[in-house]
């Protein structure tokens, strides 16, 4: 029987390869394809996922996987399910931006698990595990204590097809930057939720979104006493296209600030 050690092992030996990959090929790219015309793909994504999933298929040979680049079941399945976002801010990453991360997320049964999320340049290690807390480099981190939306700061990402509605979002952007302390744009889902975990940022919230965007960053905002939920409110997974993460105290204010903006347009 596959033990929860096992499994957080697995999954920091796959994360370290993944990392070593982008660090040695950061600021060397010279040749990036187009998935579309704002959705790029490199090399260092390739390269990374294989060592991923070759880690983790060696390891656990039945379990299923779900990868940004190689594709997989997204919808929830029986039993134990990897997803993998190998290079998640691709566009930093080909610009030499040195904001990007890993992301491997666990489901058992499509409930997340265990997630982990690295940030190869800065050595920082975001992990959580269900019912265990989330830590950053094997501290205990929490959300923050900001109970209101104006002294929040808050991340978001651009859709991948932003530009076919671009005065949605900047609709939306601008009803935010209205009631906030400010508004920031990583580059990285799974970073935004890191943050959110730990404190730096209040929320995050996004559009069309893919499971590999969020596997691992979700159950960190949890595990850190966050709230996550789609924008109705009800309870988040990752298979949601949509996701608002929060400390939980601006959970609601916020919502209303988004459903809004949303209804107007």
């Amino acid at each position: 029987m596959t033990t929860q050690r096992e499994l957080k092992q697995v999954m920091f030996e796959a994360g370290e390869l993944a990392a070593g990959i982008l660090l040695k090929h950061f600021g060397r790219i010279r040749v990036v394809d187009k998935k579309s015309d704002v959705d790029v793909v490199t090399e260092a994504d390739r390269k990374s996922e294989r060592a991923v999933m070759k880690r983790i298929r060696q390891a656990f040979p039945d379990h299923a996987i779900l990868a940004e680049e190689s594709g997989g079941t997204r919808e929830p399945v029986a039993g134990y399910c990897w997803i993998i976002d190998p290079l998640d801010g691709t566009t930093n990453f080909a610009h030499g931006i040195p904001v990007f991360s890993v992301s491997i997320g666990l489901l058992l049964d499509g409930e997340p698990v265990q997630a982990l999320v690295v940030d190869p340049t800065r050595g920082e290690w975001f992990y959580a595990k269900r019912g265990g807390g989330a830590f950053l480099n094997k501290r205990r981190i929490r959300v923050s204590g900001a109970k209101k939306l104006l002294d929040s700061l808050l991340l978001t990402g651009f859709p991948h097809d932003h530009r076919k509605n671009d005065r949605h979002f900047m609709d939306i952007l601008e009803a935010c930057l209205g009631k906030a302390r400010g508004v920031l744009r990583l580059g990285s889902a799974a970073l935004d939720l890191s943050y959110v975990a730990s404190g730096r940022a209040e929320a995050f919230w996004e559009e069309h979104l893919s499971p590999w965007d969020v596997a691992a960053g979700l159950l960190l905002v949890q595990e850190a006493g966050g709230q996550c939920s789609p924008l109705d409110g009800s309870k988040a997974t990752v298979f949601d296209r949509e996701v608002v993460a929060s400390n939980g105290l601006i959970h609601s204010e916020l919502r209303q600030v988004l459903r809004k903006a949303w209804q107007e347009w």
